[in-house]
């Protein structure tokens, strides 16, 4: 990612969002769905559960980054980013996401704030005159045992 351009505080926790305006193209193969009751993890994962024993039986390589996407009317696309986006027949949905502007914040810990600091996040980029809107990413890190140490990059769209 780029350079941080600001930083900001939110409540008692610092939080360093960095505003972005340089262009983010993710090409992403993996699966959608619409989050019923607004159940997004649920969602996710059953589609996470999906998308991978594809890329394992094709052994299509890829950066082995989960990546969450959350549009509008609940919609929820889950996949990776194959090492050669330009392959094809692989069974798995193809989504191209480009960003012009957007918030990034890069969260180090459990999996279980991730709601609060996309909240948080959500509420500073108001503060500071910014719109967020969708869609809003969530790019899962390497595996780790100690969730205190598992790294998850958060992005907001901004108008």
């Amino acid at each position: 990612m780029n350079k941080p351009s600001s930083y900001y505080d939110v409540g008692l926790k610092k939080m360093k969002i960095e505003i972005i305006d340089k262009e983010l193209r993710l090409d992403i193969f993996g699966f959608s769905g619409v989050a019923s009751n607004k159940n997004y993890a649920g969602t996710a994962f059953a589609l996470a559960d999906k998308v991978w024993p594809i890329i394992k039986s094709k052994h299509l390589k890829n950066k082995g980054l989960n990546i969450w996407v959350y549009e509008p009317q609940e919609k929820v696309f889950v996949g990776v980013e194959l090492e050669d986006p330009s392959i094809t027949n692989t069974g798995l949905e193809h989504k191209i996401i480009l960003l012009s502007k957007y918030a990034y914040y890069k969260h180090i810990g459990p999996y279980s704030q991730l709601k609060q600091m996309g909240d948080k996040m959500r509420t500073e980029i108001h503060q500071i005159g910014l719109k967020p809107c969708l869609p809003y990413i969530e790019i899962y890190g390497h595996w780790t045992n100690d969730e205190n140490k598992a790294e998850t990059e958060l992005l907001f769209a901004i108008l």
